[in-house]
């Protein structure tokens, strides 16, 4: 059986560099195990204004660094970081902006509100994490997407980047959490969205308001498997995942997990869509 031999994860938050959450604690524990089943890995977070680079020993890769990002007509730097988890031998990469990331918190401020400006953060995550692959020269075979931080990013890959050569063949998996959004995405978030490739018949998902549930759709509508990863998620989410005839994992139990989504990435890999 052919196997998915690489596998990339894109994900919101991995312990110890925030605190533990569902989604932090799979963030972690699940690239290691997936590695331990011989699989290579790579793993991608945003470096959220809250990690301490110095406890964490973050440091700049300056060889991935130095491109601009242009988002809303704006050119935005992006920096790229990395960290070791020792006991679990795997780096993590880290997507820096000064603007969006350094000096922010994560998806809310001290006062608990969404920032205004997490439409750019999510678009400006998932390119990067793209770009940043690009210049590693890795070619996934499956990428993993864990949260709607993330949920860009099977968009512009099946549209944006789908002849370069670290996507060509990629199969995408995403996985629906409860965590979600609260706010609606600013009236414009379409339009910054758009790049060649992309045209308005692929956004249909997201025309008109934009919250949660919508960019969760658009998400789906370019994946090639769903997992349901928390226990209680938005059913109508899930649901229309279900209803694109593409495959759907359930619910796992956290002692059973990584067993059941080392052998979700094959299904993926070798399902045809």
């Amino acid at each position: 059986m052919m196997k998915a031999n690489k596998v990339l994860f894109i994900t919101q938050e991995i312990t110890p560099y925030l605190p533990e959450s569902e989604m932090a604690n799979v963030g972690r524990y699940l690239p290691q195990a997936i590695q331990e089943k011989g699989r290579e890995i790579r793993t991608f977070m945003p470096k959220w204004g809250n990690i301490n680079e110095r406890r964490n020993q973050l440091h700049e890769v300056i060889r991935l660094s130095g491109m601009n990002l242009i988002i809303d007509d704006t050119d935005h730097p992006l920096i790229i970081k990395v960290a070791s988890i020792q006991s679990a031998r795997m780096q993590v990469y880290f997507i820096d902006n000064d603007d969006y990331f350094q000096h922010k918190l994560q998806e809310v401020d001290e006062n608990g509100q969404e920032y205004e400006d997490n439409d750019n953060r999510a678009i400006f995550y998932a390119r990067g994490v793209i770009e940043t692959v690009k210049k590693l020269r890795w070619c996934p075979d499956v990428i993993h997407c864990h949260g709607w931080m993330a949920a860009l990013a099977p968009l512009y890959i099946k549209k944006v980047y789908k002849d370069e050569p670290s996507f060509r063949d990629v199969k995408i998996v995403l996985s629906v959490y409860e965590n979600d959004f609260k706010n609606k995405f600013p009236q414009d978030f379409v339009s910054k969205l758009m790049l060649k490739g992309i045209t308005n018949e692929d956004l249909v998902s997201v025309q008109g308001e934009v919250d949660y549930t919508a960019l969760m759709k658009l998400a789906i509508d370019f994946s090639d498997g769903v997992i349901q990863n928390s226990e209680n998620v938005n059913d109508e989410v899930l649901n229309y995942a279900r209803e694109k005839n593409i495959p759907v994992l359930d619910f796992q139990s956290p002692d059973n997990y990584a067993d059941a989504f080392n052998d979700f990435y094959d299904l993926v890999w070798e399902a045809e869509k």
